[in-house]
């Protein structure tokens, strides 16, 4: 049997050689710790600190601003500074609460831990929202939320999204090979909240170790599975890897839930582990530091709020001035502007590259190659929706099934006229999405 997989995608270089066989160091904050209200999809968190007062770590100091919304808590204790506009990863100006760490991490006395068996399924879905969970492989989509279909029993498929598809990153590779029985405890929490599921491991072939180690690790659970995907970008996205494991089709109209899945990223659920089994909030994550401007490439686990400026210090700083600073991945990351930006919930990685190649490569006239035609996995076609959002004709982008696209930029990777045809494609999106939403 061939490995699992979808039709497209492309095959980079995954530059995973950088980092991936560094294993995870903890990296404590040196300065000001800062703490976004919105880290999350849906609406941003309400805080409930002000100027002056004292916080312990583990404190909730924003609480969740709705049903779509999750709270965020301090990572260390000390003295709030007030609440500031500063830069987020992805290079906007954002409402943060500001604490200047005291350096003794005095820690908030948290409630007890029942075992799982004696929980309710309200209990656990509390204790993950109440943790401020979210899907932190960049979604950012609050898990408790995700995990309350209005149809639980029709739920037969979770999947733990191993594949870590996206190059240079390798937070999630040593995540499990070094957490593996946390993520696998992840998964049991799930999995009991839907008792007609089966847990898949979902893992690409180039993690033949980190496959490994979960199968034994689940070999007395007759409810999980480890499934070989095929190395490919982007495995990892949703509706991609939902087909690959079971075949199923879904579109922008509908949600993994509407197929009978759902998806969780491997930090997701090392964090429901964390939340329901040792009853601690979401506060620390491991991040990448990598690129050919690094000195010391590795893994990091870092406390929420950290600049990444520290990280880039524990890497060893830059081996020269990077022309290229990268929040997450190559692929579907954010360029950013400063590395004064706080690390959250959804940081998976910061990359640094001596050289510009997108700004050094000049656009070209399309050629009508159509090479993004078959790279593309959700088989539209970029070039001619690209034309479209130029001329901001939203009325044929929808019409050509543009609400399609998930972004993931295999188009402009394969493009050799250099076009920018996921940034078009992306803005004219969002700008038909939320006008469907107004409607």
């Amino acid at each position: 049997m061939g490995l699992l997989t979808f039709r497209g995608g492309i095959h980079p270089d995954d530059g995973k050689r950088f980092s991936k066989d560094q294993a995870i160091r903890t990296v404590m904050p040196k300065g000001d710790l800062v703490y976004p209200l919105s880290q999350h999809i849906g609406a941003p968190a309400n805080p409930v600190v002000k100027k002056g007062d004292h916080v312990l770590k583990g404190q909730v100091i924003a609480e969740a601003g709705g049903f779509v919304s999750a709270p965020v808590y301090a990572s260390v204790s000390g003295t709030v500074k007030g609440l500031e506009q500063r830069f987020n990863p992805a290079g906007s100006k954002v409402e943060c609460i500001v604490v200047e760490n005291d350096g003794e991490y005095q820690e908030t006395e948290y409630e007890p831990v029942k075992p799982l068996g004696e929980m309710t399924r309200d209990e656990i879905l509390e204790k993950i929202g109440n943790a401020g969970i979210v899907g932190m492989g960049g979604a950012g989509f609050p898990t408790r939320v995700k995990l309350s279909p209005k149809e639980p029993d029709k739920i037969d498929c979770i999947i733990a999204n191993c594949a870590e598809c996206e190059p240079y990153i390798t937070a999630d590779y040593r995540r499990m090979l070094e957490n593996t029985e946390e993520l696998v405890d992840g998964m049991r929490v799930v999995l009991s909240l839907f008792p007609n599921a089966t847990g898949y491991f979902a893992v690409e072939d180039n993690k033949k170790d980190c496959a490994e180690l979960l199968k034994k690790a689940t070999a007395d659970e007759p409810r999980m599975e480890v499934k070989l995907l095929m190395t490919k970008y982007p495995q990892g996205a949703e509706r991609q890897l939902i087909y690959a494991v079971t075949k199923r089709a879904i579109n922008s109209a509908m949600l993994p839930a509407d197929a009978g899945c759902i998806v969780d990223n491997v930090e997701t659920l090392i964090g429901i582990h964390t939340a329901v089994t040792e009853g601690r909030p979401l506060m620390e994550r491991v991040v990448t530091v990598s690129g050919d401007a690094v000195a010391s490439p590795g893994n990091f686990k870092v406390l929420l709020g950290t600049s990444h400026q520290e990280l880039i210090e524990a890497a060893g700083g830059f081996t020269s001035t990077p022309e290229k600073l990268i929040s997450g991945g190559p692929m579907m990351g954010f360029a950013m502007v400063t590395a004064d930006a706080p690390v959250t919930k959804t940081s998976s990685s910061i990359l640094a590259f001596r050289k510009d190649v997108v700004a050094q490569n000049p656009e070209t006239a399309c050629i009508n190659c159509g090479r993004c035609v078959e790279v593309c996995p959700s088989r539209i076609i970029p070039s001619r929706l690209a034309d479209c959002a130029l001329r901001q004709d939203e009325e044929a982008f929808v019409a050509m099934n543009g609400l399609e696209c998930v972004e993931c930029g295999s188009c402009s990777y394969v493009c050799p006229a250099k076009r920018q045809l996921k940034q078009a494609i992306g803005s004219m999106r969002k700008t038909a999405l939320a006008n469907k939403r107004k409607k």
